[in-house]
């Protein structure tokens, strides 16, 4: 079980007792969320949509991390000692040895609220961000998991949701004459599931590492940051308890984000010189002297107190959603702070951030590792490389396969398979085609066989799992341009087929995988039945599809959004009764080691034929998967049928 630690505040060994500061409750500004669509407005703006609510508590991922909050419960103290000769003599301090509370919080019966807060509160449709400061410590491996599986589903949700705002504002486009503005997704999604109460951390507002989040995870939006609780400011840079929340007025950062927007930021990685926020026009350019107020002035107060700060580095990606990433770097110290001209001539406040000692390396210094890895990789890693593409062209792109570790070079003595290969029989079923020529449309006869629209988007991630997806195939007359041919046009990413001391051999990207983006497909000889009982007994090891996790329900699994939610049935499929043999022939992803929290999902998809006995095995992104991180899959529970599993990640 988790823990809280106290937070010395005092910079210097003092000669009588500070006085930290008390944080009084204090509503958030409004979100700029995009023109409000056509729906009519909910008439009673406190009323929320009810949904079943679980009755275990373990699979409540949205409970806003209910298990802290009973740690939380009974870790701030009561009693109150006051110094004369303090300068905060007149708020409260904690002198109970065993409070885990950094700043105290007022007892509720004690805490009043003006008419102006009880006003907003009442226009609001979700509760106020806490203003209590916590630090999360000694996480147990279980604790570990728990919130890494909150974390995972509630980006779930958030990727899953923006994709499908998207999706219906394209299908809604189609037949409009005026074309009205795009939706912005990633603000309508965000937007939602804060209605809904599914953003985390607003119990608690933590300093320091975030449960579930690990460094070097990657964000395509900034809303997302405040979706799950890293950073609170949709546009500023500095996210930190206002001076109106704390009774001696003095503001607290918790994070930062690094993009390069101030032209006095210099960024070392380990060492940051950080330009504090204000002075600048709407292009950029610094205008005014900055002054020590807000953001600047809680970053002073945190280097004062000595509590670190999160940094997020934001900076253009090729490929992005929305044109840039932000990468989670780990926990660093603000140790200097001082007021200088800046090139634009006018003052600016400087912060020098350390990175703290002994965390994992940076997530953004992976994603330029990876990138120099694409381009020059004898340069990089000049030994350990066994193959530069086990494919044989047979790929998009080629596939690397390294092992610094031993002389194994196993991958390489496999027939590379690119896609499975079914009895002459399973192609006796015939299906019609669509006649779509310059592309397909929504009321299609592919789009019919699929329940009604397509299962992809525009830019072909994956809108909603379902039990099987119909793509065009060579009987329709649509171009190979089509959104609807998305995985069988084979593996865009670049990979590397790995050594590793934990998993024996795994599978890594060197690209950064979007959620919801095409992987690649499971690849085999297709057995009947008949023949993979034959195969067993002789001892081989096969594949049996029927017992891979049905991860695609959670794809797109919008329960706890919309009341009247179902889980998709249509299009069904019967019982997979076959087997997969990868004894001599395979592809990468074969490597794929098994993992309980999985970060690739298994879609079953037809195009080829019409026989839904024997679908194809395609492979999706569950999360957005940074380069360099090992993919996994959920290969279900191993029995005698199926033989031994990889070891779980």
């Amino acid at each position: 079980m988790g823990s809280l630690i106290d937070l010395n505040l005092c910079p210097d060994p003092p000669t009588t007792t500070l006085i930290t500061p008390k944080i009084e409750p204090k509503l958030e500004p409004l979100d700029v969320i995009p023109p409000p669509s056509s729906n009519p407005p909910n008439p009673n703006p406190n009323q929320l949509i009810t949904h079943p609510q679980p009755s275990n508590d373990e699979t409540n991922v949205y409970s806003e991390f209910n298990r802290i909050s009973e740690m939380f419960r009974t870790a701030f103290a009561q009693q109150i000692d006051t110094d004369t000769d303090n300068k905060f003599q007149d708020f409260p301090t904690v002198t109970d040895p065993d409070a885990q509370a950094i700043v105290p919080v007022p007892d509720p019966d004690e805490t009043h609220i003006s008419s102006s807060t009880a006003v907003a509160s009442s226009r609001r449709k979700d509760p106020p961000r806490s203003s209590e400061l916590v630090r999360v410590t000694n996480l147990g491996i279980e604790d570990e998991r728990y919130f890494r599986e909150v974390m995972r589903k509630t980006r779930m949700i958030y990727d899953s949701l923006r994709v499908l705002v998207v999706a219906e504002d394209e299908k809604r486009r189609t037949f409009e004459i005026v074309r009205s503005p795009r939706s912005r997704g990633d603000l309508k999604a965000a937007s939602v599931m804060k209605e809904r109460g599914l953003w985390l951390n607003r119990d608690k507002r933590i300093v320091g590492a975030i449960p579930g989040v690990n460094v070097g995870d990657v964000f395509f939006f900034r809303m997302e940051l405040c979706v799950v609780g890293m950073h609170g400011q949709a546009q500023a840079g500095i996210d930190y308890l206002t001076s109106t929340q704390s009774s001696n007025g003095e503001p607290i950062a918790t994070s930062v984000i690094v993009s390069g927007g101030y032209e006095d930021d210099e960024d070392a990685g380990d060492v940051i010189v950080y330009t504090g926020h204000g002075g600048q026009d709407k292009h950029s350019r610094q205008v005014v002297h900055q002054k020590l107020e807000g953001g600047n002035l809680a970053m002073e107060r945190s280097m004062h107190y000595g509590i670190e700060v999160r940094v997020i580095r934001g900076f253009r990606y090729e490929g992005s959603a929305s044109g840039k990433v932000y990468v989670y770097d780990g926990l660093y110290k603000i140790v200097e702070a001082w007021f200088d001209v800046g090139k634009s001539g006018f003052g600016v406040f400087k912060f020098k951030l350390v990175r703290i000692e002994n965390q994992v390396e940076m997530g953004s210094s992976v994603l330029k590792f990876a990138e120099n890895l694409r381009t020059k990789p004898l340069e990089v890693r000049p030994t350990g490389y066994a193959s530069f593409d086990i494919s044989m062209k047979k790929e998009n792109v080629p596939v690397f396969l390294f092992n610094d570790i031993d002389s194994n070079h196993e991958p390489m003595y496999y027939d590379y398979l690119v896609t499975s290969v079914f009895p002459p029989f399973v192609y006796h079923v015939k299906g019609g085609g669509c006649n779509c020529v310059g592309g397909c449309s929504q009321d299609c006869f592919c789009a019919k066989k699929n329940g009604g629209g397509f299962a992809y988007d525009s830019n072909g991630l994956l809108v909603r799992g379902k039990p099987v997806i119909f793509e065009c195939g060579p009987h329709c007359h649509c171009p190979p341009s089509c959104q609807n041919r998305v995985s069988q046009k084979g593996v865009r990413n670049r990979f590397e087929v790995f050594r590793s001391r934990e998993t024996g051999w795994g599978v890594r990207s060197l690209d950064l995988i979007q959620a919801g983006s095409f992987i690649c497909e499971y690849t085999g000889v297709v057995l009947t039945r008949e023949q993979a009982q034959l195969f067993a007994m002789n001892g081989d090891t096969l594949v049996y599809p029927n017992r891979f996790g049905e991860r695609w329900a959670e794809w797109g699994d919008l329960t706890q959004i919309f009341s009247d939610y179902v889980r998709p049935s249509y299009p069904s499929v019967p019982p997979l009764d076959f087997g997969m043999d990868v004894s001599r022939m395979r592809n990468l992803a074969c490597y794929m080691s098994h993992g309980s929290c999985p970060n690739v999902l298994v879609q079953l998809v037809l195009y080829d034929h019409s026989n839904v006995a024997f679908p194809h095995l395609m492979l999706f992104a569950m999360e957005n998967i940074p380069p360099m991180r090992e993919l996994s899959l959920d290969y279900g529970a191993a029995d005698e049928w199926m033989g031994k599993l990889s070891i779980c990640n």
